[in-house]
């Protein structure tokens, strides 16, 4: 079983993070940046960076959680068995920070993103290292949110009168907040909030690609980046668990940031029904997974009041439901994956279908999670009517 002593195998330096490390040095160089640039390859640029980056100070975050204690300890609500440290969500942030800082990419109401997702990494790791209340993180995020609609990223669903302009705003804190939470719930197995953030920072880039969206696309292209140099150290193919996590202030930051840039993103201009249901696509998984472990608890009498659900902690998520209906965490990781593609991929044919086409890619999406949803509950059943599932 995998202990804190087998992370002095991840040394800083190590030899593949030394080659990322130059060559995060040698991108900075304004002469290499200035060929990118030159080339119309500045979305490369940003990538490239962003990967060499995360991938470099990745092990240098690892041997700082373990030198400071900073580790996710086993429980019983936890899927892996040894402890861990859980600050590569630093990592993560620093290298998307660096790449769109240097690439000067920020408009003056995206740099309201960047201040916000800084906040919530800060509260993130305050709370990896000591556990904040849940009201504590909930009014950072509040904050954060509000920042960002004081910058006037708000969604557009309604006409600019005093009722439509409030209710946005309403709709614009729910949405950017519930997708943090629901994003940090998902940071519960190896590689699965990793792996979930470069799907749908994916699904964005290109619909930004699309649309001549430079801007969105630059930071949808940092986020793919920062969590691919991440990537190999938290879902490790052939050699057992994951080093590190991205912890709650990674979590945070990556589900703050691609829930504003999905209220950014201009997904349809003429079509408000196709503009909502883009978003509803790529981040379905996630939105799912809220309302159903809502709705659950509230029926089962686990929760009764808004503060017990801020404050419930428990393995009902979908990836819990899931390996215990397919009996592995790997096989849970791998179909969400595959979930979250066929919606993106369901989100981009939108993107030209008119209003009828994309009530019915909705639905489809609807029916695609009630199949999953039927196939646990059969699961279930038959796991109490063998005695197996307490």
């Amino acid at each position: 079983m995998t202990t804190l002593a087998a992370y002095d195998q991840v040394r800083w330096p190590r030899p593949a993070c030394m080659v990322g490390l130059v060559a995060a040095i040698a991108l900075v160089i304004p002469y290499v940046r200035g060929m990118f640039i030159d080339a119309g390859a500045r979305w490369l640029y940003v990538f490239l960076l962003a990967f060499t980056v995360a991938f470099a100070l990745t092990p240098l975050m690892i041997q700082i959680g373990v030198a400071f204690g900073l580790v996710d300890h086993p429980s019983e609500r936890k899927v892996h068995r040894a402890p861990v440290p859980r600050i590569g969500g630093i990592a993560v942030y620093l290298a998307f920070a660096g790449s769109v800082l240097v690439n000067s990419v920020l408009s003056s109401n995206m740099e309201a993103i960047l201040i916000g997702g800084s906040l919530l990494l800060v509260i993130g790791v305050w709370d990896d290292a000591c556990e904040l209340p849940a009201w504590l993180k909930l009014v950072a995020q509040l904050a954060a949110a509000g920042l960002v609609i004081h910058a006037g990223i708000v969604l557009t669903l309604l006409p600019p009168t005093h009722l439509g302009t409030a209710i946005n705003v309403f709709l614009t804190l729910l949405w950017i907040v519930g997708i943090t939470n629901a994003f940090n719930f998902f940071d519960g197995m190896d590689g699965l909030a990793t792996g979930l953030a470069m799907l749908m920072a994916f699904f964005m880039g290109l619909v930004a690609s699309q649309t001549d969206q430079p801007g969105l696309g630059w930071l949808a292209v940092a986020v793919i980046g920062a969590c691919l140099g991440f990537f190999p150290y938290n879902f490790r193919l052939r050699k057992g668990t994951a080093l590190v996590f991205l912890g709650d202030g990674g979590s945070f930051f990556l589900g703050f940031t691609l829930a504003c840039l999905a209220v950014k993103g201009n997904w349809a201009d003429d079509n408000p029904i196709v503009s909502f249901s883009n978003p509803l696509l790529i981040f379905g998984v996630l939105i799912y997974d809220m309302i159903h472990i809502t709705v659950e608890r509230i029926v089962t009498g686990k929760v009764q009041s808004v503060r017990e659900w801020i404050d419930y902690v428990g393995k009902d998520h979908l990836h819990h439901r899931l390996e215990r209906l397919l009996g592995s965490k790997r096989a849970s990781v791998e179909l969400i994956f595959a979930l979250t593609t066929s919606l993106g991929l369901a989100a981009i044919v939108l993107r030209k279908a008119d209003t009828m086409d994309a009530i019915l890619l909705l639905a489809q999406a609807a029916l695609i999670v009630i199949m999953i949803t039927i196939m646990e509950q059969h699961s279930r059943r038959e796991g109490q009517d063998d005695g197996s599932d307490s």
